[in-house]
């Protein structure tokens, strides 16, 4: 079993105050705030914007082994994940998460390509974990 750390520390009331969060493994470090989170401050980071490059990530990696598990093998995948912050009836909510997907995979067919894109955005951990949102993809064979 794989276990990975990481912690965060807020300071302040949520409007005026700001936080701190470390991945513990590589230590890398960075801030988060009310605006960066709700508006359109773009100093510092936002969990959104974590979660994103952890689903952006995760799912590179298993459409990577899903492509090498049917017989082909990727010179490279490329995602951009788009992580929704919206007020719904029951209060913020991350309610969509958009990936964009590029790959340049040698051999393969689009419509191949779309099929495992698909299986891989499906059975990636991050996704699985993320259930309880409309998680939409866009692929592109190179």
């Amino acid at each position: 079993m794989s276990k990975h750390y990481a912690s965060a520390r807020w300071e302040g009331n949520l409007v005026k105050g700001n936080g701190k969060y470390t991945l513990k493994t590589s230590g890398h470090e960075g801030g988060y705030s009310f605006t960066t989170r709700f508006e359109d401050d773009k100093k510092l980071s936002s969990p959104e914007e974590l979660i994103g490059a952890a689903h952006a990530g995760c799912f590179s990696m298993a459409f990577a082994h899903s492509l090498d598990q049917a017989g082909f093998t990727p010179d490279s995948i490329e995602t951009d994940a788009t992580v929704t912050l919206a007020k719904t009836d029951a209060g913020f909510a991350i309610t969509e998460i958009l990936l964009k997907t590029r790959g340049k995979v040698a051999g393969i067919s689009k419509e191949k390509f779309l099929e495992i894109a698909g299986g891989a955005k499906e059975n990636c951990p991050v996704s699985k974990a993320l259930k309880a949102v409309n998680i939409s993809m866009e692929a592109e064979l190179l």
